[in-house]
Order: structure tokens, then sequence, then C-alpha cells
């Protein structure tokens, strides 16, 4: 009652005059009063502000829904207020994997159309500011069969069954594209950090984007060896037909490997910078330069260990009719490759959930 009649008085005395019935009080009681006049004062004010501005607020989201709806009438389309629409947005949960074999490849399905623009943005990028442009992609293999030419067919001599050019340009096809996938792949993951800390997607993204931008560069390359196969007159037979089998096992190679490689870069950098050792050691080991008849034979099997091993026999089948590959071994070395795939996918999926805070 006391803080009432206090308020009243205050508001009606704007000098803040203490009008009690007994004015004979002291001065401390009479300040002391005003101070929680004062206080009480402000808070009634603060509430009668705030339901003030909430008031305004809704009449604001009132007279914009009489705005927005004559002009859907006017148009004869269908109104939506704005307090419903808000209400049936769709709601994303985001969880973290459970189970061990959580995979979730249905996410990523989901996310199709941000896979598509980063590979995009990734291949308008790697030739932009260029004189060459896409040429790029036809004169590195090129120059390199040319180089291999001179070198392993004039000085080295080494006997092929078709005219070396062709030969090393077509096992030069699938190992530029698996060298160039396996380094953006690595590297994927640590390049899109600041993607990463901003919004969700699912970050197999990522590696999956880096996949697809080499593609573009093995089909340039494969205009060019038919350009090499007409000058030489050769004419690719039925095996033609398996060519788009052996560049899925191209991407599945890179993927594989590189699943791994991304995940453990992020926390060991260390693996980015022994990528490009591993791939200069990794090309030697694979028949790009000599053929698979060189290979002493007691060495063969443990040789086509190697998947790039059946990818490239596989390549030069195709297009040139040479020796067919060995299949029981390209079997083994496929059936390794999707143990490594889905054991590196399993690795991805429990240790995306700290990329955001390692990076």
């Amino acid at each position: 009652m006391a803080q009432a009649c206090c308020l009243r008085n205050t508001a009606e005395n704007p000098a803040g005059r203490m009008l009690t019935p007994d004015s004979g009080g002291g001065k401390a009681l009479e300040s002391r009063r005003r101070r929680i006049t004062g206080a009480e004062h402000g808070r009634v004010s603060g509430i009668r502000l705030n339901i003030l501005s909430r008031d305004t607020a809704s009449t604001q989201v009132t007279q914009r829904n009489e705005v927005r709806a004559l002009r859907h009438r006017r148009r004869g389309a269908e109104f939506i207020p704005m307090s419903e629409a808000t209400t049936n947005l769709p709601v994303t949960v985001i969880e973290p994997p459970s189970g061990l074999f959580s995979v979730n490849l249905a996410e990523v399905w989901r996310y199709r159309d941000l896979l598509v623009l980063l590979a995009w943005r990734d291949i308008s990028a790697r030739f932009r500011q260029s004189l060459v442009g896409y040429g790029w992609a036809i004169l590195k293999p090129l120059l390199s069969a040319l180089i291999y030419t001179l070198i392993f067919s004039v000085f080295v001599r080494i006997r092929t069954e078709v005219p070396y050019p062709i030969f090393a340009f077509a096992a030069l096809i699938p190992w530029m594209y698996f060298a160039a996938s396996l380094s953006g792949v690595t590297g994927s993951v640590v390049g899109g950090g600041s993607l990463l800390t901003k919004v969700y997607f699912p970050r197999l993204v990522l590696p999956l984007a880096s996949v697809m931008v080499g593609l573009v560069e093995l089909l340039l390359q494969l205009l060019v060896i038919a350009g090499l196969m007409a000058w030489y007159r050769y004419v690719p037979g039925w095996p033609l037909l398996c060519l788009p089998m052996f560049i899925a096992l191209t991407i599945l190679t890179a993927l594989a490997f590189g699943i791994w490689l991304t995940a453990l870069n992020v926390r060991y950098r260390d693996v980015g910078m022994a990528v490009p050792f591993l791939i200069q050691i990794w090309m030697y080991l694979c028949p790009i330069v000599y053929p698979i008849s060189l290979v002493p034979e007691k060495w063969r099997s443990l040789y086509a260990v190697n998947p790039m091993v059946g990818v490239i026999e596989g390549f030069r089948w195709s297009l040139l009719g040479t020796e067919a590959p060995n299949w029981q071994m390209m079997g083994i070395s496929f059936g390794v490759l999707c143990l490594l795939l889905f054991a590196g996918l399993v690795y991805f999926r429990r240790v995306e959930t700290t990329f955001a805070d390692v990076i």
C-alpha cells in the first residue's frame, strides 16, 4: 500500500517530493522511499514498454498478412499467413552416428545438389585465369607420353605389342585421373574447413566432389586417344564396351584410399605432405611405361595385388585390344577395394564429428 502511494505521488509530483500523510519522518526514511519509488517506477515503465512493443509487433505482422493476402488474391494464388508458414517449415534433426556401421548414404543423396555445385566450383576454379584452359587436360598426358616414348622406346628400346605412344597414353589416362583424384580427396576436408565451421552438411560430400572433378579431364583425354588410334589405324573391338567398368573401378580405387587419407589428414597434416611422394612411388609399381610381360612370373601374383595394375591393363585391353587382364586377380583386387572402401566410410563417419573442432 505504501509503495502504491509512493508511485502515485511520484507520478503526480515531477520533482520527486514525497506527499505522505506523515511528513515529519526523517530524511533517511524519505530518501530510502524515494529510491524504492524510482526503482519500482522504472520496473513498471519497462513492463508497459514491453507490452507495448509486443502489441506493436503483433499489429505489424497482422498488417503484413493483410497486404500479402491482398496481393495473393489479385494473382489468384494461395496465401499462407506468416505465423503458419513458420510453423510448417521442415525441421532437420542433426544426430551423431549411431551404431558401428552407420554410413547413412541416404543423407548424402539428399544433398546431391550441393555435391554437384561443389564439383562444378572446383572444375571452374582449376582452369580459371588460364590462357590454355581445359587444354591442359590434353597437353599434360600428351607431353608425358611423348617424353616416355623418347626415353623408353627410342633410348631404352622397350618392345610393346602396339606403337609406344598409344601404349603409354592409354595407361596415362587412368593413372593421371587416379593421381589427381587421390591428391584432391586427401586435402578436400582440410580445404573446406571454412565451410565446415559455418553450415551443416554431410562431410562425405567434400571427398565425393573431389572425385567428380577429374572426370571432365578423363573424357577429354579419351577423345585424344581416339584421334591417336585413328592416326595409327587401330580400330577398337567389343572390349570397348567394358571401358565404363574400368572407369568405375578407377573411381572406386581413388575413393577407397582417399577416404582414409582425408580423415587422417585432418588430425595429422603429415599425410597430405606424404601423398605426392606416395603417388610417385606408386607410379613405378604400375605397368605404365613398361608392359606387364617384363615382370617376372613368380612376382606376378604379388604385383597384381596393386589395384591400379588391373585398371591399367583393362584400359589397354578395352582400347587397344592387347592381352586381357587376369580376371581372377581382378576379382580379388575388387573384393579388397570394396572392403577397404566400406571400412574407410565407417571410420570417416566416426571421426567426422570432430572435424570442425580440429580444423
